[in-house]
């Protein structure tokens, strides 16, 4: 297992530049990038200086990772420069960029199956919760579109990895891979997020980890809200993960696993006390959302007892500044966990 940084929350490689971001992992001590899109290495796919990237993080030793972005037909719509970018033809852009990762050796590409929206209220925020189109038909859309894909990904030996976004369940994640094939599909494992949907994330990892091929690891605490849960992230190895159980898993089906830290300030909302957010999930168990909550009351009697910083006080913390100290910190923690256990 390797230890980077993923390339959009701390710093932007859409901003930056994917050389800048090699630059910042290497002064980092790091051990790659996980881009989100393909299109961040280079926004024309040109063949040249996509080599020219990947020679450039093959010659400072880093690990490069890709995505393809939204894969939901009914929020691709958000997303017109995908479409522009297949001329009109959305699946032959995704085509095209599932052939230029493989030109440079990215197999397995992460995907959304939607995006989170910070100006609309609760749980209006999460495509999940749309009140057009149910969300079942989201996902059903979702799996056609992605075994449209099956014959160009089966060409090149790659698989389109949905991860356990912010508005679905690692239940629907498998049930995806399930439908659409192994073969051409896997699972991004993104710790914080299964928190968001009410999954004890050690669960989650026993129901995904033989398909687990890329993660994005961060840590959180819980507090209890007016709604329900509320989700605060914190540094790997400052909150309420359990990281020898749920490295353990995932290590035993992939030992060469990266994990790719990702960290953010701000606060998420888990509506678990409301029925309709009960109702959206159907899969979920009383006693796996107990285990979350469970875990809510832990956070607070911590830093009621002082082990650890005042929410408030903790996000009062200036990002720009701060966000180097906390991903120093999650380097450190985890590259002692790996060390530790031989991982």
């Amino acid at each position: 297992m390797r230890i980077g940084i993923e390339g959009t929350h701390i710093f932007d490689a859409r901003v930056e530049g994917p050389r800048a971001l090699f630059d910042r992992a290497k002064e980092l001590d790091l051990d790659g990038v996980f881009f989100k899109s393909v299109l961040d290495l280079s926004p024309t796919l040109d063949r040249a200086e996509l080599e020219d990237v990947k020679a450039e993080a093959d010659e400072r030793g880093l690990y490069v990772e890709a995505g393809v972005g939204l894969v939901n037909p009914f929020g691709l719509p958000e997303k017109p420069h995908i479409r522009a970018f297949g001329g009109g033809d959305t699946r032959l852009a995704f085509e095209r960029m599932i052939e230029a990762a493989a030109w440079i050796g990215c197999h397995d590409l992460l995907a959304v199956t939607g995006q989170w929206k910070s100006g609309l209220p609760g749980r209006y925020a999460y495509d999940r919760f749309r009140t057009d189109v149910a969300w079942e038909d989201q996902l059903e859309a979702t799996a056609r579109f992605l075994s449209s894909l099956a014959p160009v990904l089966r060409e090149h030996g790659s698989r389109i990895s949905v991860e356990t976004h912010e508005e679905i369940s690692s239940f629907e994640v498998l049930r995806m891979i399930e439908r659409v094939g192994a073969e051409v599909t896997s699972a991004t494992f993104d710790v914080g997020n299964l928190l968001v949907r009410g999954e004890h994330p050690v669960e989650a990892a026993r129901r995904l980890a033989p398909y687990v091929r890329m993660a994005h690891v961060k840590d959180a605490v819980l507090l209890h809200g007016e709604n329900g849960v509320v989700r605060q992230l914190r540094p790997c190895g400052q909150g309420i993960v359990d990281w020898e159980t749920m490295l353990g898993l995932l290590h035993a089906e992939n030992p060469e696993l990266n994990l790719s830290i990702e960290d953010n300030q701000g606060y998420m909302d888990i509506e678990s006390d409301d029925p309709q957010w009960r109702a959206a999930h159907p899969d979920l168990s009383d006693a796996e959302l107990a285990a979350v909550v469970a875990l809510a009351d832990a956070s607070e009697q911590r830093i009621a007892a002082g082990a650890w910083p005042d929410p408030v006080e903790y996000d009062a913390h200036d990002w720009e500044e701060h966000k180097i100290v906390r991903l120093r910190e999650s380097r450190d923690f985890l590259r002692g966990m790996l060390e530790a256990h031989g991982w």
